[in-house]
């Protein structure tokens, strides 16, 4: 078992007398041994040699206990580790954890905005292999360590146990960040710095380590990244494993608290670390892991995600391993198709966010929130749309606007956005606008809305000239009479062009269908299909482009 409370015990430099004084001889000790076959023999010979013991404790590893049942093993088990916690709490009560408080956090709020901050950052600069997805966590005991006098001392020297260390690295990263003095600025002009000595230091571990027969260097970027005065940041080549990945450091974190202020605590011998990490066995596992699917590490935001098109288009990006942020004016909405994807995929792949994308500080936001969930961006899915149907001279200015504001501005907004973002990270990326058919068709009582499609179309053109020198494509999906759920074709818009073409809401969609080329109906899954396309390397030398799913119109053809 991996307590904290017996790992702190097991990785203090005096292990084996504080497990005589807590436990007498019930439980036993052997010295650090890399798992395998020869830690069998020793647990094996331990048993036969001592069979008044109910148990043992590995240094380093942790603990383990015997019994006639299965039943009795696991309450001997129990039973142990409530000893060691309670031994643990008694000692220490009083007692500054790492040498009480260097430094003080700052408020939640400014936390977040840090992270948001640096996350895009250092994402960008630990992709070179694969696309890193990043998670934060700013809980006290992470804090109360990354704010403390020991953490200089301690952080250098890893993690002991072989568990925590397989996730977290030989070490974590230290950013050089002054919660008293924050300096954003200054701390991200610093960062390539710091990442590069961090690689160097590693290969220097790999060098020194190395057997003949070890497999190469792995990925040389740190995992973990403490931040002072802010929290914990991990980075791996998916959510769960991010997120894991800081579970298990805040677990070595309890473990540092306990072994500190009982003994003096012990990472790893750098040379078993390493032996651990380059395991030919672990390297055998990592070859046989099934190939990552076509958006793993991918991170998608999309607006008008609680509407059809938008549900669809996510669920499709997440079938091929994107992390998706939800973002909609109407969060229940929003809310709801997220809950949905999160029991096919899990919740740790998928948020939501209120945006209103024709405010500004309300689109910066919806960016900030993903990049402190998943670390930034690769993909934008515009797709918030309203429409309207009216005569021109019934048109009001505030309609007019309306459609403007939303179809044309919103689409500025949330794309200048993403190229602010897309350009921190440095990895390129694709945008992807759900425009209209009404976009390249004149369309009668309907010139607000066309128009403002209209704009969508080259407002996409101008963003594929200017994002081609980052890597960010972006092309626009153009799909015609999407009836099926379709929140636009809820209200007052279907009335109207259900008016406009003589026919009711029943024979709408079947008169759109007989009205396409191909006579066919065009559904969500069809428009996401598209987007996903287009945000995937499928299309990686398009930019610039429209695709029509519109079942064929004439009218629409780009030529």
């Amino acid at each position: 078992m991996h307590a904290d409370a017996i790992i702190a015990i097991a990785a203090s430099k005096d292990s084996r007398a504080l497990t005589r004084e807590i436990f007498g001889e019930r439980i036993g000790w052997l010295p650090w041994k890399r798992p395998g076959y020869e830690l069998g023999l020793w647990l094996e010979k331990f048993c036969l040699d001592n069979p008044e013991a109910d148990g043992v404790v590995l240094e380093s590893h942790g603990l383990f206990t015997w019994g006639d049942t299965a039943e009795d093993c696991y309450a001997t088990t129990i039973e142990i580790i409530n000893e060691a916690i309670g031994w643990l709490e008694a000692k220490t009560e009083g007692t500054p954890a790492f040498g009480g408080a260097k430094l003080q956090s700052l408020a939640p709020e400014a936390r977040r905005e840090v992270a948001a901050a640096l996350m895009p950052a250092i994402r960008g600069m630990v992709s070179g292999n694969q696309h890193m997805v990043g998670h934060f966590d700013d809980q006290e005991a992470v804090l109360e360590f990354v704010n403390s006098h020991a953490l200089d001392t301690l952080a250098p020297m890893g993690t002991s146990c072989p568990d925590h260390f397989l996730r977290t690295k030989i070490a974590p990263l230290v950013v050089d960040f002054d919660p008293n003095k924050p300096d954003l600025d200054a701390v991200l002009a610093s960062l390539p710095a710091q990442v590069e000595a961090y690689r160097e230091s590693y290969a220097a571990y790999y060098a020194r380590c190395k057997r003949d027969d070890s497999p190469a260097l792995r990925d040389p970027n740190a995992v973990v990244y403490l931040v002072p005065g802010v929290g914990m940041i991990t980075f791996a080549k998916d959510k769960a494993t991010a997120r894991i990945s800081g579970e298990f450091y805040v677990n070595a974190i309890n473990v540092m608290r306990g072994a500190s202020a009982i003994s003096e605590y012990q990472g790893l011998p750098e040379q078993e670390a390493f032996d651990i990490e380059y395991w030919l066995l672990e390297e055998a596992k990592l070859q046989r892991m099934p190939k990552p699917k076509s958006l793993a590490g991918r991170v998608a935001l999309v607006t008008g995600g609680g509407g059809g098109i938008g549900a669809a288009t996510a669920e499709r990006l997440l079938r091929e391993g994107a992390c998706v942020v939800l973002a909609d004016i109407d969060l229940a909405a929003a809310e709801k198709v997220g809950t949905e994807l999160s029991s096919l995929y899990s919740g740790d792949v998928v948020r939501t966010v209120a945006v209103d994308v024709t405010r500004e500080e309300a689109v910066a936001r919806a960016y900030a929130e993903a990049a402190v969930e998943f670390g930034g961006v690769d993909i934008l899915v515009s797709n918030a749309g309203i429409a309207s149907s009216a005569p021109v001279e019934e048109t009001s200015l505030a309609l007019w606007s309306r459609n403007m504001d939303i179809l044309s501005t919103g689409y500025f907004l949330v794309s200048r956005e993403a190229f602010g973002l897309l350009r921190k990270q440095g990895l390129g990326g694709s945008i992807v606008f759900i425009g209209s058919k009404n976009g390249l068709a004149a369309s009668p009582n309907a010139s607000a809305y066309c128009t403002a499609k209209a704009s969508e179309l080259h407002l996409a053109r101008c963003l594929a000239l200017e994002g081609a020198e980052l890597g960010i494509r972006v092309n626009v999906v153009n799909p015609d009479a999407v009836l099926r759920g379709s929140r636009i074709w809820e209200g007052e818009w279907l009335d109207q062009r259900a008016s406009t073409y003589g026919t009711d809401k029943a024979g709408l969609e079947e008169m759109y269908r007989n009205r396409s080329m191909l006579k066919r109906s065009v559904l969500p899954e069809d428009i996401a299909e598209a987007a996903y396309f287009l945000a995937s390397d499928l299309s990686a030398k398009s930019t610039g482009n429209i695709l029509n799913v519109d079942a064929g119109n004439k009218e629409a053809f780009t030529r």
